[in-house]
């Protein structure tokens, strides 16, 4: 049975990784998907989609800029008359300690984060409204566990969280939920590139791998079927859901 036939999900940062797993999923379980990402990495996603059989729409865009987002909203609305499902999924890794961060990289970390995620469902919510839809913020486990050299992008994740439950709050009457997944690390490209810019790319994966008590990296597909989950779970808002490998037991 397809549990999202006759649904519009939006999904940000959709080119790879969480985004595409979670993309195909929803395809496959019946939804419309319209796959953002801010390059065009999210168009072989929608292709592949199309070719399994589904419906899906690219729309290219920077999530921090005030015109993209409305723009997303705006294409899928055109295409598909309404919106149920905000996945805000896009986001920016930035390292570094509070002392060796840069300004930039601080700005640019809460700019696509955080930013991102307000004017995304600043654009969507009037639709959401009308389909008593739901809305999904992608915070991570470092939200809720510090972690070394990631103070930036701990800051920006631990502020998605406060957004969460504000958002829920604020829109429990107009019927719309909103949660927040939390994933431990996981196996995507984007880890790839930032583990090949290490001195010792074998050593740091393998540090990464041992912050889970269950020892291995979560997969895109694992991460996908929670926030598909918090989709269905119509008992669920302002819920802060960890899929992390036990990292933070």
């Amino acid at each position: 049975m397809m549990k999202l036939r006759d649904k519009v999900a939006i999904i940000t940062g959709a080119g790879a990784g969480i985004g595409e797993a979670t993309a195909v999923l929803f395809a496959e379980q019946g939804a419309k998907v319209c796959c953002n990402s801010q390059s065009d990495s999210a168009k072989k996603v929608v292709d592949k989609i199309i070719a399994d059989g589904g419906d899906a729409l690219f729309v290219q865009g920077d999530v921090s800029l005030e015109d993209d987002a409305k723009n997303i909203v705006g294409e899928t609305v055109k295409k598909y008359g309404k919106i149920d499902i905000l996945y805000n999924n896009a986001g920016i890794v930035v390292g570094g300690s509070i002392e060796a961060c840069s300004t930039e990289d601080f700005d640019r970390c809460m700019a696509v984060n955080v930013r991102g995620i307000y004017l995304c469902s600043k654009y969507a919510i009037p639709y959401l409204k009308k389909t008593k839809g739901t809305i999904i913020n992608c915070s991570s486990v470092v939200a809720l566990k510090g972690v070394v050299n990631r103070a930036a992008y701990t800051a920006s994740k631990g502020a998605v969280l406060s957004m969460t439950k504000a958002m829920a709050m604020d829109h429990i009457k107009d019927k719309i939920r909103v949660n927040a997944i939390c994933p431990g690390t996981i196996d995507t490209p984007s880890l790839a590139v930032r583990l090949s810019q290490m001195d010792n790319p074998e050593q740091a994966r393998r540090q990464f791998v041992a912050r889970q008590p269950m020892g291995r990296l979560g997969t895109p597909e694992e991460i996908a079927q929670g926030v598909l989950l918090l989709v269905l779970n119509e008992f669920c808002t302002g819920t802060i859901l960890p899929i992390d490998g036990g990292m933070t037991i």
